[in-house]
């Protein structure tokens, strides 16, 4: 194995600081990396290797031509969201047809965790609680197809045994785009009355906490990484980053027993690589929401708390070294929030005083968002930590004040 060809879609410092970890593995498989993007720039002090931006719009074929016209050995797809996963998918069948091994899940496989609907009749297949919910046909309610003028009325009932509040779903959008709260039947009306162009899952809203997790492997050998606890559920769809995420690795919320049936899950799928699985925690039980077929926002969390470094794990699957160790349990708290746009001077002074991760823009779809920062803190070190990120803001005021309190909760358990 001498060329690796890297998939990604999003900007590589997503990434950071992880992605250069698997620098020591190619020096162990003897092989040099480039990054095939769409978005972004990347020089070498993003990306350990070299870098080819594509448009965007490329197709499959275009990754292909690409990746074989510098002669890639092999491919790793770490691409999000999901329509970009799917891409990757027909790009990893191309790829293996012409004898280069591609690190990504298969594609009928991808097909069902990008689709809502399909992936909840595996979810209760395998045991797995999901919410209940409905198909909703968008070419019957805009008579694309057989007449149907009863399919309305046949909604309506549906999400009259349902019970309300309700949530519209996308079928095949992902990180929360699309999604609309639908509270009473009279909101179903409106819904229903604007012909939504796209199919879609309407479902039951449970109110509880929400939180993912990623399982990493292949082959019936996966990882379990922490689970992650990113904000309240309930209501309208929220930015995804817009309450604090965080691993507490001091609480056990009883997540095993539905972390078995998705490893059964992903075992029965044949899935390689990551996936993202998306759940509210209410009244004991995990209801799944989703399961994304890529790597997750929330990766670097995972990977901070575990110690796992996802992106290295891909590296050994594709060399034959997975699965490097059974599990991933949190062993310290990971915690994210946004902040200010972070400075040079900022990001040395957090440095100084925390355990920093990474700290950087959130740009999506070209909204700047602020900073997006990742920390660590051990366990027994909590008091200082909060004692200096309190300090700091003080000066700064570059984490919002009701942001620092739940960190101040989180890590303080005195003042929870």
């Amino acid at each position: 194995m001498q060329r690796i060809a890297f998939l990604r879609s999003v900007d590589i410092q997503r990434a950071d600081p992880y992605i250069h970890g698997i620098a020591p593995a190619l020096a162990q498989l003897g092989a040099e990396a480039r990054l095939f993007h769409t978005h972004g720039d990347c020089g070498p002090e993003l990306f350990p290797g070299t870098s080819e931006r594509l448009d965007p719009a490329a197709t499959p074929d275009e990754f292909v031509a690409r990746v074989r016209a510098w002669g890639a050995d092999a491919a790793v797809a770490i691409s999000l969201p999901d329509e970009n996963a799917l891409r990757d998918a027909v790009v990893k069948t191309k790829l293996e047809a012409l004898g280069i091994r591609t690190v990504m899940t298969p594609l009928a496989a991808t097909r069902v965790l990008c689709d809502k609907w399909e992936t909840k009749r595996a979810l209760e297949a395998h045991g797995i609680t999901t919410p209940p919910a409905v198909l909703v046909d968008s070419d019957l309610l805009n008579d694309r197809a057989l007449p149907v003028p009863a399919y309305p009325d046949t909604v309506r009932l549906a999400a009259q045994d349902l019970g309300y509040p309700l949530m519209a779903k996308p079928l095949w959008d992902s990180t929360s785009m699309g999604i609309e709260f639908i509270p009473d039947p009279a909101a179903l009306d409106r819904h229903l009355a604007a012909r939504p162009a796209a199919h879609a899952v309407l479902e039951k809203c449970v109110s509880g906490r929400l939180c993912s997790v990623d399982i990493v492997g292949a082959g019936g050998h996966y990882t379990v990484m922490p689970l992650i606890w990113t904000g309240t559920a309930g209501g309208p769809p929220a930015f995804t980053f817009e309450d604090l995420r965080y691993v507490d690795p001091t609480r056990d919320d009883g997540f095993r027993p539905t972390a078995r049936r998705l490893v059964d899950l992903c075992t029965a799928l044949g899935v390689e690589g990551s996936v993202n699985v998306d759940m509210i925690h209410a009244d004991g039980v995990y209801h799944v929401l989703e399961i994304n077929p890529r790597i997750g926002g929330a990766t670097t969390l995972s990977i901070a708390a575990s110690g796992l470094n996802t992106y290295a794990a891909l590296l050994d699957i594709l060399g034959g070294a997975w699965p490097a160790r059974a599990g991933a349990p949190a062993e310290r708290f990971a915690i994210e929030c946004l902040t200010a746009n972070p400075t040079p001077a900022l990001l040395a002074e957090l440095r100084a005083r925390i355990d920093l991760v990474t700290c950087h823009d959130l740009i999506i779809d070209g909204h700047d968002h602020g900073g997006i920062l990742t920390f660590t803190v051990n366990p027994g070190d909590e008091q200082r930590a909060v004692k200096e990120l309190t300090a700091l803001c003080a000066q700064t005021g570059f984490i919002p004040a009701p942001m620092l309190d739940k960190i101040r909760r989180l890590l303080t358990p005195a003042s929870r």
